[in-house]
């Protein structure tokens, strides 16, 4: 592909792309119906960007010519930053263009003086978010309510950024996607929650044991479950833990949700829990989803140590830890918050990756 000049003549194809759902959702000024005339005024304000110091350009195919998609560069209020933009057509994605341009566009922008480029993405568009890391770009955090919607409501951007100083490499996340989108051993299957998720979600957390062994042991706000499923995505990008869906592989029904928290790159650490839905008890659907989770991330992560932690009268969730390989080690008194301001024990389990080599601290320490 090649970045080049906007031409009337790809008013056309722009209409077209404009009306992709995927454009309308996570692009809000986007107008709808999005008509040739507004493709039109669209070039027409692409001519006053370059004025104010700005940049916009078609992505194109190298050959053809055919226009794939849109970049441009917008210069912010503080001198040296620019915020980066581009949408791609439906019919040009999957072929890494979005990449491809951006990092060709940020390059450009930062060899002519631009010191920072930020890119900003709603956070369910994890495909937007990819983009950006492959670009190189770094995520910083998530600006609150930075973005009016069309409904009227102010919503979340994810914020990336880099730096003239930066290597532009692509920055790999710590947490990589499940191979192939999910994982089986032929009874459960394993995938990442999404909002789709909020109402089974919702209806595991009230189940009276998971709410009596959750920290703390209260009730789920349905606000905050809609959240967690709605940031699974962009959460698990950025390395703060992997919240994932327990299925019946068979029926693919929900049975229950398995997490990767606590996560600590410099000392290789996550901590995992789990909980299965009353209807899928007594088949070992929460051992086989942590089996399953844990070789994963021994395979496919830095992470070379999982914990879990356990109510000591939470006989049942024991068996399930034993049966996916942990080894109890250490009771740890009044660390979690209880009911009416009182303090829990929690019974820590562990696991580790196997071919470990000990010395120092652990000189001379068996091996589970």
């Amino acid at each position: 592909m090649v970045l080049r000049a906007l031409a009337p003549s790809d008013a056309e194809a722009i209409a077209r792309a404009c009306s992709d759902p995927e454009i309308i959702r996570f692009i809000p000024p986007v107008p709808v119906p999005y008509t040739h005339d507004d493709a039109l005024r669209y070039l027409e304000q692409t001519e006053q960007e370059w004025k104010e110091g700005g940049a916009a350009f078609a992505i194109a195919d190298a050959q053809s010519g055919e226009w794939l998609g849109n970049i441009g560069l917008r210069a912010a209020r503080l001198p040296g930053n620019a915020e980066i933009g581009y949408l791609v057509a439906p019919w040009a994605r999957g072929r890494g263009v979005a990449t491809a341009a951006t990092r060709a566009l940020a390059a450009w922008a930062l060899e002519r003086g631009t010191e920072r480029i930020e890119l900003l993405t709603d956070p369910e568009n994890l495909a937007s978010q990819r983009v950006a890391l492959a670009a190189g770009f770094r995520r910083e955090g998530v600006r609150r309510a930075a973005e009016p919607r069309r409904d009227g409501t102010r919503g979340d951007l994810v914020a990336f950024a880099r730096l003239r100083g930066d290597s532009g490499e692509p920055v790999r996340p710590f947490l990589p996607p499940f191979p192939g989108g999910s994982l089986t051993d032929g009874v459960v299957r394993l995938r990442p929650i999404t909002a789709a998720d909020t109402a089974d979600y919702l209806a595991l957390r009230n189940v009276p044991d998971a709410i009596k062994y959750s920290v703390p042991p209260e009730a789920p706000d349905p606000a905050e479950v809609e959240e967690t499923c709605r940031m699974a995505g962009t959460r698990w990008l950025a390395g703060e833990r992997a919240e994932v869906a327990i299925l019946d592989a068979a029926t693919g029904a929900f049975a229950g949700d398995i997490q990767l928290t606590g996560v600590i790159p410099p000392l290789g650490e996550a901590m995992t829990g789990y909980s299965v839905l009353p209807a899928f008890r007594g088949r070992r659907f929460a051992a086989r989803a942590v089996n399953l989770l844990v070789a994963w991330a021994f395979e496919h992560t830095p992470l070379v140590r999982i914990i879990a932690g356990t109510a000591p009268e939470n006989t049942a969730s024991h068996r399930v830890l034993e049966r996916a390989g942990f080894s109890q080690e250490a009771l740890l008194r009044g660390l979690l918050p209880g009911p009416d301001g009182t303090r829990l024990d929690d019974l820590r389990w562990y696991r580790l990756r196997e071919g470990l080599r000990f010395g120092g601290h652990g000189e001379g320490a068996e091996r589970p």
